[in-house]
């Protein structure tokens, strides 16, 4: 099984901006990493409205796939929403680590981005599957925490920590 890690934090609090940075750091090293990102609402338009695979699922297809040379996508309707554990054995074959963006819910390792919050609103308070905190704002806790600006640290520290060299 693969290592999941999900970074959450609030709306708008970097996420994103943070994984692009995160994810050139860690295949640079040699590492294949997988994403997803969880949507919270009901479904999501996976392709742009009138291209092809998404008049199939639009149509009724039960799974949508998109194949080239070097990339293949795929959307499948599912009877619940899957854990990120069922995801990473199911789809994330032939990588070192899954990292979610969202998945604030569940007993995997997160990373916590939190943009000028009062301690008391960290999801770290409450949460012990949160390993980890990004903030330019220091904060007593037992956990590491890292700057923003930090992105090669945190890529090291997650290398240690999930990751061996094949």
């Amino acid at each position: 099984m693969i290592p999941v890690l999900s970074i959450i934090g609030k709306s708008n609090s970097g996420k994103t901006t943070f994984i692009e940075k995160l994810i050139p750091e860690l295949t640079n090293k040699g590492y294949r990493i997988a994403t997803v990102k969880h949507d919270r609402s009901h479904g999501f338009d996976f392709d742009k409205e009138g291209k092809d695979s998404w008049r199939h699922k639009h149509a009724g297809a039960t799974l949508t796939i998109l194949s080239s040379p070097k990339m293949l996508a795929l959307v499948r309707d599912v009877e619940k929403e899957l854990t990120l554990n069922e995801i990473a054995f199911r789809h994330a074959d032939g990588t070192d680590l899954l990292i979610a963006e969202g998945y604030k819910e569940g007993d995997h390792d997160k990373i916590e981005i939190a943009a000028d919050l009062a301690e008391n609103n960290l999801s770290c308070k409450n949460d012990n599957h949160v390993i980890a905190l990004i903030s330019d704002n220091k904060y007593g806790l037992d956990i590491p925490q890292f700057k923003r600006d930090d992105v090669s640290e945190i890529a090291k520290w997650i290398v240690k920590k999930f990751l061996k060299k094949h």
